[in-house]
């Protein structure tokens, strides 16, 4: 198993991505330490991945408060002897649009969360990481590298391609202990998110479902989306030891959309 014996804490946990993540990890040996702002979402998403709550411990935690970022990681610590690993996915993705109509309080909003947010939780688990070495490992997005054209979505985008920039930097100061830091960019992701935007878009424009999906697979290699279970094995990899000579690296999880 991956994580065999690990701690890990994932942020954002929710119906899509965050509780991937987290069930990827218990089942490949993990303790998952689950945070987001909805302290019900959690309590779901752990009772289905861990019913006697053996392997999982969780904690209401907004990424924009520097103290619930310490408290989070205070009961990893608490609760399972430390931390080998945090997994971002915790994110403000909700807000549409481009320059000519953008908002920039809310795009402040946008990069609190996305970027300072990430980084804030990612200090809060320094010091327990600095203990035994781990991984770092960042959810960003295909759309800071190539923007889609079906949705505008520029300060998402620009958080994000932020956040992976802010990787670089990050992994050569905690590199010397051992720390790994690596970005997980997802495509066209099948899950919640993208499930909504292809019965929304099939229902305006009054055709079926299939066929709002099949002009997303039309430009990627692999016939299929990938999905959110695909990106969470991704970011499960990332953590374990089978990446402990990778750091600084953005992995494209897209079914072949985009290659570089």
């Amino acid at each position: 198993m991956l994580l065999q014996g690990k701690t890990v804490i994932v942020s954002g946990v929710g119906a899509g991505l965050g509780h991937q993540v987290a069930a990827a990890v218990v089942r490949d040996g993990g303790q998952a330490v689950l945070g987001a702002r909805t302290e019900a979402n959690l309590a779901k998403s752990a009772a289905e991945i861990d019913p006697d709550g053996t392997h999982t411990a969780h904690r209401a935690t907004d990424i924009t408060d520097e103290r619930q970022c310490e408290a989070l990681a205070a009961l990893a610590v608490e609760r399972f002897g430390g931390i080998d690993a945090v997994v971002h996915v915790a994110a403000r993705d909700s807000y549409f649009g481009g320059l000519a109509d953008a908002d920039f309080d809310t795009w402040a909003q946008v990069l609190d969360v996305n970027l300072l947010g990430t980084l804030r939780m990612t200090r809060a688990c320094l010091p327990a990481l600095k203990q035994r070495g781990g991984s770092v490992v960042l959810i960003g997005t295909q759309s800071a590298v190539a923007a889609p054209n079906e949705v505008q979505q520029a300060a998402y985008a620009a958080s994000k391609g932020a956040l992976t920039s802010a990787m670089y930097s990050l992994a050569r100061e905690v590199g010397p202990h051992r720390i790994r830091v690596n970005t997980v960019l997802p495509g066209w992701m099948w899950g919640p998110p993208v499930q909504a935007f292809v019965t929304f878009t099939a229902h305006s424009e009054g055709v079926p479902e299939a066929e709002v999906r099949a002009r997303l697979t039309a430009r990627t290699a692999l016939p299929d989306l990938a999905t959110d279970g695909d990106v969470a094995d991704a970011a499960v990899f990332l953590a374990s030891d089978r990446a402990r000579s990778i750091t600084g690296q953005s992995l494209l999880v897209n079914a072949g959309e985009l290659m570089r």
